[in-house]
């Protein structure tokens, strides 16, 4: 098979679509619960239902496109965005926190979509290709990083409410994503893939390589989730203006995908697991600026740094578990990391908010580090046992 750059360049624009969409909710959220919620440690709650939309369509997502493909998978996912943002704009119009928080899970069902991104470059990609092709397409969203957070401080004054020409817009972005998703040529669900079967899951998630891949996706994706939907609210309190929030959200995104450019290069010369554990590294020294104080500067360096480590480990997760299933076990592979991703990531919203308001910014940066200890542990320990056991080739 050869690779298909075409369709790489194709998923990354796709993916830099994608991130208009998240770096807006993120610069934004918060602010919004902050604003419509009667408790204000109910404020990052609409995060919260964005993740829990994304968790509970991943499963049945990942099956429904082994049946019927990856472009109408995705383009349905762009059609569900318009109607959640559409949804967005009324609830902020009308003030109406509940309903917010259900146009929030809506859209979180695109961000569901949108993660599969990622697999259809390694199915778009030579054998030998499939890390550098999943970091390339995730380098998408780098262009989202900079449009979502410019997008929302050009739109949020549009109308008398605030944020209401923000959904508006974000509602267009998704028609421009509908059209490049038309383009998009992935090859169709091969027999044993849409009549599923192979080793029960509960076996597939087992395997100490499925582990590590998931802990450094989930995990990695929790703490930068945490600190991410935290950061907008902890820079109001420090009474930093909007603009600045929205300059640390915006090299945020860029050190989360900048790094796709070179990081399936770096795993292809030093390994997948090696670079998870500089990833945790990485996201260490990012709460260790935040902990070193409350400036911009401050706040700039930890998110930049975090952003840089989730690239690493989510990148390399995702390359990793390429490794744990066979064709007829992808779907289900897929959608199981996906959920336990999007679960964890639920946990780290619903928290965030309470954590920022009570016990403060500097106890959720120095919450951080033992959970990306752990995600360093866990990829040494593999290391070690594959030393001492030689790997099998990979399933598929």
């Amino acid at each position: 098979m050869r690779t298909s750059y075409r369709d790489i360049f194709l998923l990354a624009c796709c993916q830099a679509l994608l991130l208009v969409n998240s770096a807006s909710l993120i610069t934004m959220n918060g602010l919004i619960g902050f604003a419509l919620a009667e408790r204000k440690t109910w404020a990052t709650f609409g995060a919260t239902t964005y993740v829990l939309g994304s968790a509970l369509a991943t499963m049945p997502l990942s099956l429904w496109m082994a049946r019927v493909g990856r472009r109408t998978g995705f383009m349905t996912g762009a059609l569900v965005n318009i109607g959640g943002c559409g949804l967005g704009a009324f609830a902020v119009w009308q003030r109406s926190f509940a309903l917010y928080c259900v146009a929030t899970a809506v859209i979180g069902v695109y961000n569901a979509v949108g993660l599969q991104y990622r697999f259809a470059a390694a199915e778009v990609a030579a054998p030998a290709d499939k890390a550098r092709a999943i970091s390339w397409v995730l380098a998408g969203g780098i262009a989202g990083g900079f449009l979502g957070p410019e997008s929302v401080k050009l739109s949020r004054d549009l109308f008398a409410t605030p944020f209401v020409g923000s959904f508006l817009l974000l509602a267009a972005y998704a028609l421009c994503a509908l059209a490049v998703q038309a383009q998009v040529r992935v090859p169709r669900p091969s027999h044993d893939e849409r009549a599923g079967g192979g080793r029960p899951l509960s076996k597939i998630a087992r395997q100490p390589v499925f582990v590590v891949a998931a802990l450094a996706g989930a995990l990695g994706y929790g703490v930068m989730n945490l600190l991410m939907t935290a950061t907008p609210i902890a820079m109001d309190i420090c009474r930093h203006p909007f603009g600045a929030a929205a300059l640390v959200i915006e090299w945020h995104v860029v050190g989360m995908y900048a790094p796709g450019f070179f990081t399936g290069s770096l795993i292809r010369r030093h390994g997948v697991l090696k670079i998870i554990v500089a990833g945790a590294i990485l996201m260490a020294c990012g709460a260790g600026a935040a902990l070193a104080g409350n400036e911009i500067a401050h706040f700039l360096a930890a998110l930049l740094l975090v952003g840089v480590g989730w690239n690493f480990m989510y990148t390399g997760g995702t390359t990793l578990l390429t490794e744990s299933y066979t064709p007829a076990e992808k779907a289900r592979t897929q959608g199981l990391n996906d959920f336990i991703v999007f679960s964890t990531m639920a946990v780290s919203s619903a928290s965030s908010g309470a954590l920022v308001s009570t016990t403060g910014w500097d106890t959720m940066n120095a919450a951080a580090l033992p959970i990306v200890t752990l995600v360093a542990a866990a990829a040494i320990w593999l290391a070690y046992r594959r030393r001492r056991r030689p790997r099998m080739p990979a399933a598929g």
